[in-house]
């Protein structure tokens, strides 16, 4: 890859000029709040995949705290995402100002890079940038053996474009994170046996541009199964956003199959799917009775 593709690291002389989109623990620097906190959960958003000596494309960085991680466990990461110069993939709502939306969504996205920055100083990471669009990476951006996307397909008008892209600078795996759709889709993709993809912009929300879908992992292998990959593992893990539980899935994709006798240590075949999930999506329902009667009590 040509070097010309990597950015420039930025000199970031204070948290005040950042968004954190991740809460982390800096070096020399201490907390520093962000939206998500994924501290002591990132094997599990990763899919436990084993990283040491892989090479790695995350995209999406944000303020980078799985890069810096992968880097701990091993890896060489290259870090895409967008910059101030690329817009987000937003819903058009006619009710919006989009040339408002745009200049704010510049100066975040500005100091999101700047955080991404103020932390690669911080743990002196050696991890390289390229900025773009996801519908526009650069051929010579090269090949990785692991492609990452985390909770970035329900942002994007175009998931399975998205996916063909990025599998073209895969050869082994691509990790999926994203949110797990709600226990009724989920319940109605089980026993329909079909797999769900919601569409949830609504124009009585116009404040809500930021979020495209709400897509089933089962709809994640079809799109992957295209595209060439064959194996596939599936974990369920909940993270911490503003404090309060998310439930997310991560899908492991693998353009081979595992070696014979060769054991997973996390998540479930994508046969094991349907019988795990059921059984969970039973326990939820379960739940969700039990608090309307204590409610009613």
């Amino acid at each position: 890859m040509s070097r010309t593709v990597y950015e420039e690291p930025r000199q970031i002389g204070s948290v005040d000029d950042c968004i954190f989109y991740h809460s982390m623990d800096l070096p020399n620097v201490g907390f520093v709040h962000g939206r998500w906190d994924l501290r002591n959960k990132e094997a599990e958003y990763l899919g436990h995949v084993d990283l040491q000596g892989k090479t790695v494309l995350e995209i999406g960085t944000a303020s980078g705290h799985l890069c810096f991680f992968m880097e701990r466990q091993g890896a060489r990461v290259v870090a895409y995402d967008l910059s101030e110069k690329h817009s987000w993939d937003i819903v058009p709502y006619a009710a919006n100002d989009m040339e408002c939306i745009a200049v704010g969504s510049a100066d975040k996205l500005h100091r999101l890079n700047n955080s991404f920055w103020f932390a690669h100083a911080a743990f002196h990471s050696q991890a390289k940038v390229v900025y773009g669009s996801v519908y526009d990476i650069p051929e010579d951006i090269g090949l990785y053996d692991i492609g990452m996307l985390g909770s970035i397909l329900l942002h994007v008008r175009d998931p399975f474009l998205v996916l063909q892209l990025i599998s073209s600078h895969v050869t082994d795996k691509i990790v999926v994170t994203d949110v797990r759709p709600p226990w009724k889709d989920e319940l109605f993709s089980l026993f329909r046996k079909k797999q769900s993809i919601n569409f949830l912009p609504d124009a009585s929300t116009p404040e809500q541009y930021t979020t495209w879908w709400s897509l089933s992992p089962g709809l994640i292998v079809r799109f992957l199964k295209i595209l060439g990959f064959v194996h596939f593992d599936l974990s369920y893990h909940n993270q911490l956003s503003h404090g309060r539980e998310v439930g997310l899935y991560t899908l492991v994709a693998s353009r081979k199959q595992p070696a014979p006798g060769e054991a997973r240590a996390h998540g479930q075949s994508a046969s094991d799917h349907f019988l795990f999930n059921a059984a969970q999506i039973g326990r939820r329902i379960g739940r969700g009775i039990l608090r309307r009667m204590r409610i009613r009590r």
